[in-house]
């Protein structure tokens, strides 16, 4: 019995994967200095003519009136504030968190085909006890699904394929778990955005109540771009994180699917009853 799949097919996807992830946290970084400013915000105003015999203080008075240049990146940084640094912290872990379980979520850790093909060599020579002693000596899922299922035996092929399936669903329930994490943070971090939204309207808000004359839209910007920016970083963080813990959670289907086919299909192979033994009288 040969594998069917092959584990290249789904390298693109973990390429994509790792593109998606770097594109939506650090897209924005990458940019650099851009052409946007804060003086997108400042209000146009027409200038006023001034006297012939005063040019000095004109220039001087509208040299003060400019707005301070600021980069992208920069505005981008005080505009997030404690919101920014609390997904950025998010940003970071999500980036651990997924290529840790790419490194795991692979073929070789659940059914390497080295092993199946040994495995099968062994069975195919009735070297049952070899076959045990190289499931025992392997690190892989389906080794460790093998040796417990074997090492029941003496109790009956129903009492072997239990073992099995205990084992099976405790390594699934391990992988949830930690996928789990990436599902919290796309659930958090859009939530955190939102918090950093409602505050920046909230800053506006107070300019206007507080403000004795019709505030400019530049007294308004930082406000508004709190509110704007952190609901950006919000979403690229979450956005990277869903796509990983759905692409992830996938894999890990489909391989513990595949090992419990496998497994089965290779214990069918012992010379053991697969009826229970009768009770003795």
């Amino acid at each position: 019995m040969k594998l069917t799949h092959s584990d290249s097919k789904s390298r693109p996807h973990i390429a994509l994967l790792c593109v998606l992830s770097l594109v939506f946290c650090f897209g924005l970084q990458v940019m650099g200095p851009a052409s946007l400013t804060s003086t997108a915000y400042a209000q146009d105003e027409e200038p006023a003519a001034e006297p012939a015999a005063e040019p000095a203080p004109a220039a001087d008075s509208s040299a003060s009136d400019a707005p301070e240049q600021k980069s992208f990146l920069i505005w981008m940084i005080e505009a997030s504030g404690i919101f920014g640094g609390i997904l950025l912290i998010l940003s970071i872990v999500m980036m651990a968190l997924i290529m840790t379980n790419v490194m795991q979520v692979k073929r070789d850790v659940f059914v390497p085909q080295d092993f199946v093909d040994e495995f099968q060599g062994k069975l195919d020579a009735k070297d049952y006890k070899g076959a045990y002693d190289l499931s025992k000596a392997d690190d892989s899922l389906i080794a460790r699904i093998l040796a417990v299922g074997m090492s029941r035996l003496d109790r009956g092929y129903d009492a072997a394929m239990e073992g099995m399936q205990e084992l099976g669903e405790e390594e699934n329930m391990t992988y949830e778990h930690k996928l789990s994490y990436l599902a919290l943070i796309s659930s958090v971090a859009p939530m955190i955005g939102l918090m950093g939204t409602v505050y920046g309207m909230i800053l506006s808000f107070q300019k206007i109540a507080t403000a004795t004359v019709a505030p400019k839209p530049s007294e308004l910007a930082d406000g508004i771009s709190t509110a704007l920016f952190t609901t950006l970083e919000g979403l690229a963080v979450a956005i990277p994180a869903m796509v990983a813990y759905s692409i992830l959670r996938n894999r890990v289907a489909r391989y513990m699917l595949e090992v419990g086919m496998i497994s089965e299909g290779l214990m069918s192979r012992l010379p053991i009853s697969k009826q229970p033994t009768p009770p003795a009288a």
